[in-house]
């Protein structure tokens, strides 16, 4: 198993990553996209229910968000590989920019047809995906190999801290006096977000000449090859696929039982969603510690136990107070899992495969998404959202004895 690769390095190996340069841009520009991201994500089906009255059309636009995962990741994956990753980038920023500004512009001139919507959702979801996947290629450019996890757990603090102001981000975007508003907001961010990239130096190897290149499907394969040799990797991205599914149950179904069973106002909800938000940030704060006490393997197996328990809390909660302590423990230990995944997929990938790699594990880990998701509204609609906990905390134990039998609990030091 390839457990672990040389990782190119761009400037001296600095003792913290609050030393890098280069981390810092792309924390701080990182930062300005999680916030533009939330805004666009929360204005855009609130305008298109403002404009159509219709919640399922509001549902699909959400829905829309995993498509550029499953349809595009790995293709897109391949293409980060070959280009230069800051005009890469700064290409995809770019391209967001101005997908906003014409939604803008035709939405103040009166056109609100629905398929608009789905159109510039799909496109802003595939140029953020592309954005992000080469990111995590620079990230690993950046940094030294030791360095990765509290990056990303770094990372992934400050984007959890800018989710927990979902709330108050909607309830200022529905004090706007009109709100596609929120899309010109969404562009400064943005743009923000594009100058601070530019200041980055990543002295980026020269990539051979396109003629020498292997072909576009062989390089695609040369990605699968590379997931396939690593064991654990591949052990983890079939575990994710079956976690992501009865994450994706619980999410769909909580918001429903918060408000058809539990009777929470709006604010009631917002305030109680918070909890899991931070949750996430003391996941963030906990992972740099657990990861020098058990090997990444052992760490996906464990928080995947702990995660389906807190369904049970879930099932269990019949005030506001307990539900809210359920979501702090959702929110810490998904993130443990997910920081310990993104960081093992960085450390023992070569850097010239990182974007086929991240983008065909970006792919697998939404497989069964969208299937779980339907399942759970039937089933909450059937048999009422109790019956969803129920069937995720059997599932989580499930796919916990799995780990236990996989490479994932033998692996005995850690990456």
């Amino acid at each position: 198993m390839n457990m672990i690769n040389p990782t190119i390095q761009t400037e001296p190996v600095a003792p913290s990553i609050w030393r890098s340069p280069a981390f810092m841009i792309l924390l701080g520009a990182g930062a300005v996209m999680a916030l533009g991201n939330k805004i666009y994500e929360l204005a855009l089906p609130l305008i298109l229910y403002d404009f159509t009255k219709s919640s399922v059309i509001m549902s699909a636009m959400r829905g829309i968000e995993f498509l550029p995962n499953l349809l595009l990741a790995m293709f897109i994956g391949v293409i980060v590989d070959r280009v230069h990753k800051k005009r890469w980038s700064l290409t995809a920023i770019l391209l967001q920019i101005v997908i906003l500004a014409v939604l803008y512009l035709a939405i103040e001139n009166g056109y609100q047809a629905a398929p608009m919507f789905y159109v510039a959702g799909f496109m802003l979801m595939t140029f953020g995906y592309a954005y992000s996947n080469a990111r995590v290629a620079m990230v690993k450019h950046s940094l030294p190999q030791a360095l990765l996890t509290p990056a990303n757990a770094s990372y992934n603090f400050v984007t959890t801290f800018i989710s927990i102001a979902g709330p108050v981000l909607s309830g200022f975007l529905l004090m706007l006096p009109k709100m596609h508003e929120a899309l010109l907001l969404t562009a400064v961010a943005f743009s923000l977000a594009f100058v601070t990239l530019s200041f980055i130096r990543t002295n980026e190897p020269v990539r051979a000449a396109a003629g020498s290149r292997e072909g576009f499907w062989k390089e695609l394969r040369a990605g699968w090859t590379e997931l396939r040799s690593n064991r654990l990797l591949l052990s983890m991205s079939i575990a994710v696929v079956f976690l992501n599914s009865t994450s994706g149950m619980v999410d769909t179904t909580i918001i429903f039982f918060a408000k058809d069973e539990l009777m929470l106002s709006n604010l009631e909800l917002g305030i109680v969603f918070s909890a899991a938000g931070l949750g996430g940030l003391a996941g963030s704060l906990l992972i740099v510690k657990l990861r020098t006490l058990f090997p990444v393997g052992r760490l996906i197996t464990l928080s995947c136990l702990f995660t389906g328990l807190t369904s049970i809390l879930f099932y269990m909660s019949h005030s506001v107070y307990l539900l809210a302590g359920g979501l702090f423990l959702y929110g810490c230990f998904e993130t443990i899992s997910t920081v310990s995944i993104w960081t093992f997929r960085q450390e023992t990938t070569p850097y010239h495969l990182i974007g086929r790699v991240s983008g065909i594990t970006g792919s697998i880990f939404k497989l069964g998404m969208p299937f779980a998701i339907v399942a759970s509204g039937w089933i909450s609609e059937l048999s009422g959202p109790r019956t969803v906990f129920l069937i995720t905390i059997a599932a989580n134990l499930l796919i916990f004895c799995g780990c236990l039998l996989s490479p994932l609990w033998r692996q005995r030091e850690s990456s």
